[in-house]
């Protein structure tokens, strides 16, 4: 397959990355620096741009058939867009025939209350406010706008291995915490990309 990757420098997208190479797929990563990309392969093919950039995002996202989005960021103190400008941008960019991989995380949507009493309490509304505020604009325009989608929220994320044994949850009864690796996350996404299962659905991904 054709594989777009933004944000795939570091974390769950680099994770795909090299997962999706090893598997054989053609990659294209959308990254602001190419010299912050810390690997190189003869199908991945790196593009320069902003995932802020509606005409970086069009470039990115021609003749793909999954556009995976794995944006992060470590501004936890001021205000942010970049989540919701890039869900917008590729709202547009999209053919309805392409998938959308979304990358969000416990706490949007329904997930809200899902995170155990040391995240619910303390880092969700008071560390990762400002963020996850702009992801739940994210989730909305997605689910609005994008033909074909799927939006993943991972537990807290570890740096451990890819073990392939997780759990992808839409009934969230009883569920308070967890975690899984980036690893793991790029497995489930990889996964999706050729049998999207979840479909128009939000998964939970936990050990």
């Amino acid at each position: 397959m054709n594989i777009a990757v933004i944000g795939a420098t570091r974390g769950i997208g680099l994770e795909l990355v090299r997962a999706a190479l090893e598997e054989g797929h053609e990659v294209t990563a959308l990254v602001r620096s190419p010299a912050r990309m810390p690997m190189s392969h003869p199908r991945l093919h790196v593009v320069p741009g902003d995932a802020q950039d509606p005409d970086a995002v069009a470039k990115v996202v021609l003749g793909q058939d999954v556009v995976c989005d794995c944006l992060g960021t470590k501004n936890v103190f001021t205000k942010t867009t970049l989540f919701s400008q890039s869900a917008a941008n590729l709202a547009k960019a999209l053919k309805a025939e392409q998938l959308l991989i979304v990358v969000t995380g416990i706490g949007t949507g329904d997930s809200r209350g899902h995170g155990g009493l040391l995240y619910d309490r303390l880092m969700l509304p008071l560390v990762l406010r400002r963020i996850y505020a702009d992801k739940e604009r994210q989730e909305r325009i997605i689910m609005s706008q994008v033909a074909r989608w799927i939006i993943v929220r991972p537990g807290i994320l570890t740096h451990g291995p890819r073990t392939g044994r997780y759990r992808a949850l839409t009934e969230l009864r009883g569920i308070r915490g967890g975690t899984i690796s980036r690893a793991d996350v790029a497995d489930f996404i990889l996964s999706q990309a050729k049998t999207p299962t979840f479909l128009g659905k939000t998964p939970l991904l936990i050990y």
